[in-house]
């Protein structure tokens, strides 16, 4: 049986949502780097209008492992997670050796809850003599929602030692040190990959909503507003006051941190 990720992934799952591009009239755009790790989710409307692009892109041309990727990352922002590892599953058959699905279809089974699965398939496709970056950063997002927070955090110092500053492994890295309230790190991390000119628009949402979980609720706003409408920058940061305001917020996720997952 699948298990299941702490409680304390699935309350800051509440704020660190899956986001999407908008889709172009005629060409969808292309959904942010599947190797990046959660961020403030995007318009409903903006969500639709992606899935309904990629779904007809993917009707078009199920054979190119790039449509199917874009395609089973809308699906995952939706929640879809079971279709997007059927997509993916397929996908991996056709392209065994591509390891950008190797790396999405592990993170796809990991939010579906199949860890143990996950784990397999990263670390199948992954070459210990010549280890690819994108594998082992998406190893230690899954080890980080299972909890092995160490292992996690080696695991995205090793593929920094590979691609140093990249901004993906950064953005993950930024995200563990928010799971165990360590926000002064997790804000200097994710700075350092906001100024990277490749980090996509989750890195920078994710840097608001770090900033926003240590108080600084003006300054939160600004760098959201810079990535998303100005209505819904204001309601994500209504919501993380909303959530601050509760005294056992971090006394809630710092006791399900010592909790076992359950199977």
């Amino acid at each position: 049986m699948p298990q299941r990720p702490r409680s304390s992934r699935l309350l800051l799952a509440l704020a660190l949502v899956a986001a999407t591009g908008l889709a172009g009239c005629a060409t969808p755009r292309r959904t942010d780097d599947p190797a990046t790790t959660g961020s403030i989710g995007t318009a409903p409307q903006d969500d639709r209008a992606t899935m309904e692009a990629w779904t007809a892109r993917y009707r078009e041309r199920p054979d190119d492992p790039s449509v199917a990727m874009n395609f089973a990352a809308a699906l995952r922002a939706d929640g879809r997670f079971a279709q997007a590892v059927e997509v993916l599953q397929k996908t991996m058959l056709q392209a065994p050796g591509d390891t950008g699905v190797a790396a999405a279809y592990g993170k796809a089974l990991a939010e579906n809850g199949d860890f143990a699965e996950a784990l397999k398939v990263i670390r199948a496709a992954n070459p210990p003599r010549t280890p690819d970056w994108r594998l082992t950063s998406a190893e230690g997002a899954i080890q980080d929602q299972l909890g092995n927070t160490a292992e996690a955090r080696r695991l995205y110092g090793e593929a920094l030692k590979m691609v140093p500053d990249e901004p993906s492994v950064l953005n993950n890295l930024g995200l563990s040190f928010v799971f165990t309230n360590e926000l002064a790190k997790a804000e200097a991390t994710l700075r350092r990959a906001a100024q990277n000119p490749r980090a996509d628009s989750r890195v920078r949402q994710n840097l608001a909503l770090v900033i926003g979980l240590a108080g600084r609720f003006d300054e939160a706003r600004r760098v959201a507003t810079a990535e998303l409408p100005p209505d819904e920058a204001e309601a994500n940061i209504a919501y993380l006051k909303a959530m601050l305001s509760q005294p056992d917020t971090w006394k809630q996720i710092r006791a399900a941190d010592r909790k076992p997952a359950a199977g």
